[in-house]
């Protein structure tokens, strides 16, 4: 059987058993009240970066989301394509993934129709060297030990929203509890990025939060991933623009019609928060459920 193994354990999140578990309770800090959460969840946006700046985010979504289903039988987790150049979604249909955790198996059923839908295409390849999904896969075992994965690379271009809406479909016609997560970071601002259009200082990572990433939030939060798509050409407030939009049309096939902010926060704030220091540079994160 054919087995993805971990390429950024110990270096995005602890790459042994115990510290894993430690740091996912160390992100458990927070939880949304349930009479807050919508009564069914179909669909999440997480950020994936380490999890020191990001994991307390993504496990906002993933524990929201265990308040509502106590059981989940797949994650169909939609990654960025940071290093996959290719038009098309691409699955990774067959096998497992293994993290520090142990092994999560693939749900070749559910990817089998995917691949049907021709809305994506098989490249186990692609997804070898991409963080963006399998970060999030400690916390669907951490929180979802008997649930499956189907992992999705999925380019920003107008195939996302074929994917996620042929997703929503295939999500209709199964008997178990399917959710899907986008996984994607927002603005990336400073001159590391080379993103400085507002200038440099505090003033312009404000500017990066606070405009530049609300804009992409608010497109998700009304579930238009044509316009989030389009605000990601334009602004650059989005690395994982195609997963998220592929969520939050999946979300939209699935009856949702709005989305509800669990939080937003960037690296510049976290590093005030933990370390006491500040930097010219700052990438943003948001945790969204639908």
């Amino acid at each position: 059987m054919q087995t993805r193994k971990p390429i950024v354990a110990g270096q995005f999140y602890p790459g042994q058993h115990n510290s894993c578990v430690a740091e996912i309770n160390e992100c458990i800090r927070q939880e949304k009240p349930a009479e807050l959460l919508p009564e069914t969840i179909v669909a999440g946006i997480v950020p994936h970066a380490g999890w020191t700046f990001s994991g307390s985010l993504a496990a906002l979504v993933f524990s929201a989301i265990k308040q509502r289903h106590d059981n989940v039988n797949t994650f169909i987790i939609f990654g960025a394509a940071h290093g996959y150049y290719g038009q098309k979604p691409v699955v990774y249909d067959k096998g497992s993934w293994l993290t520090p955790l142990g092994e999560v198996a693939v749900d070749e059923e559910l990817a089998d129709a995917v691949l049907k839908s021709d809305a994506a295409v098989s490249d186990t390849q692609a997804h070898e060297y991409e963080h963006s999904i399998e970060v999030q896969v400690p916390f669907v075992q951490h929180f979802f030990p008997a649930a499956q994965i189907l992992p999705i690379l999925v380019p920003p271009n107008e195939q996302a929203i074929s994917l996620g809406e042929a997703a929503g479909d295939i999500i209709k016609q199964q008997q178990k509890k399917i959710v899907c997560i986008g996984s994607t970071d927002l603005t990336h601002y400073g001159p590391r990025y080379g993103f400085t259009p507002m200038g440099t200082g505090a003033k312009a990572v404000r500017w990066a939060s606070e405009v530049n990433d609300k804009e992409f939030i608010d497109f998700a939060l009304k579930l238009e991933p044509q316009k989030m798509l389009a605000s990601a050409a334009e602004n650059y407030n989005a690395c994982g623009a195609g997963a998220a939009a592929a969520a939050v049309a999946a979300a939209k096939k699935l009856g949702k019609t709005k989305g509800l902010l669990l939080a937003h926060t960037n690296s510049n704030e976290v590093m005030l928060q933990k370390m006491g220091t500040s930097s010219a540079e700052a990438v943003g994160y948001a945790a969204i459920v639908f």
